[in-house]
């Protein structure tokens, strides 16, 4: 039988197949009885899916990681498809085309850590280069970083989002730098690479994503601002030379003021020129993926338009799409 992705469900709706089990939280009912909230993924996107009058044997006979099939039936809640689940159950992974679940596969993320890497010598400062030199050649921190995703339920929340992220970043800035000879080119292009860095340690990916106890705590900021220092005493030793305070300074204030605003979690807002632009470039290529992403997973239907959806506040034009 043919697979059925999920964002090919349509309403109403008999769902019968294996899903990753990204998420299960057990919750409780105004009636004070038990129920399973999961979060269900495949190649194609997420779905969230809720097991009512669930018991402690059943949440405990499968993890986050695993794979479960589901039945159930599908509807829209708040103009996003879920499912009322009647019965889910482990599936042992020889049972599994894991093809089915890779969003970015292992060609993908080859062609991006080789892109990675031609941008990032591509800068002219000797002081810069010299960094990210030192990333380049640190393997563990390479695999770390190309499994790593960008986040775990927003914009690019999968294995590989994170390299996916920032050298579509990268390519960005490389486009847009050129047109404004008042920035620092180089500059902002090792701050779109480094920007994100923390969440490799952040974040949690080896089977469902998650946050580290240390990424719980502390963040991808002030952890990215670490890895940074680290880095930057490598590339002194590499090169016998002190890193230049000022970039230094440049550098951490673009990884600090990266999310733009207080109310976003940013210590700083942006106050140089890169900063800014840093901002207003890593927003636009979140911003496009979720809402490319809402596209894709809209619910199958003749309409023109996208649901409302209750998270960003408005319906979506879909077109001919």
């Amino acid at each position: 039988m043919t697979r059925r992705f999920i964002q090919e469900l349509t309403e109403h709706e008999q769902v019968d197949e294996v899903f990753h089990l990204a998420d299960k939280q057990m919750r409780t009912n105004r009636q004070g009885g038990m129920f399973l909230q999961l979060r269900l993924a495949d190649r194609s996107g997420t779905l969230v899916a809720m097991l009512w009058n669930a018991t402690e044997r059943i949440a405990n006979s499968f993890d986050a990681g695993d794979y479960v099939r589901a039945l159930g039936t599908t509807q829209l809640y708040n103009g996003t498809m879920q499912m009322i689940a009647t019965r889910i159950e482990k599936v042992p992974l020889d049972d599994v085309d894991e093809g089915d679940f890779v969003r970015v596969d292992d060609a993908q993320i080859q062609r991006c850590a080789t892109r990675l890497a031609t941008l990032l010598r591509s800068v002219r400062n000797f002081h810069l280069r010299n960094l990210a030199e030192v990333f380049l050649v640190d393997e563990v921190f390479m695999e770390r970083f190309l499994a790593a995703p960008a986040g775990v339920k927003n914009h690019h929340a999968y294995r590989g989002g994170l390299v996916e992220h920032v050298v579509s970043l990268m390519e960005v800035v490389s486009a847009v730098a050129p047109l404004y000879p008042q920035l620092d080119g180089d500059l902002l292009l090792l701050g779109a690479f480094l920007h994100d860095v923390g969440k490799i340690e952040e974040l949690t990916y080896e089977r469902d994503l998650g946050y580290s106890d240390e990424g719980q705590l502390i963040g991808h900021i002030v952890m990215g601002v670490e890895i940074l220092g680290r880095k930057i005493h490598d590339a002194e030793k590499l090169s016998g030379e002190d890193f230049p305070e000022e970039l230094t300074l440049r550098l951490k204030h673009m990884i600090v003021s990266h999310h733009g605003e207080y109310e976003y979690g940013s210590p700083k807002v942006p106050m140089t020129l890169e900063a800014i632009v840093l901002h207003c470039l890593d927003n636009l290529d979140a911003k496009l993926h979720n809402f490319h992403q809402l596209l894709r997973e809209s619910p199958g239907s003749d309409s023109r338009w996208t649901s409302y959806h209750a998270a960003i506040g408005r319906k979506l034009y879909k077109g001919n799409l």
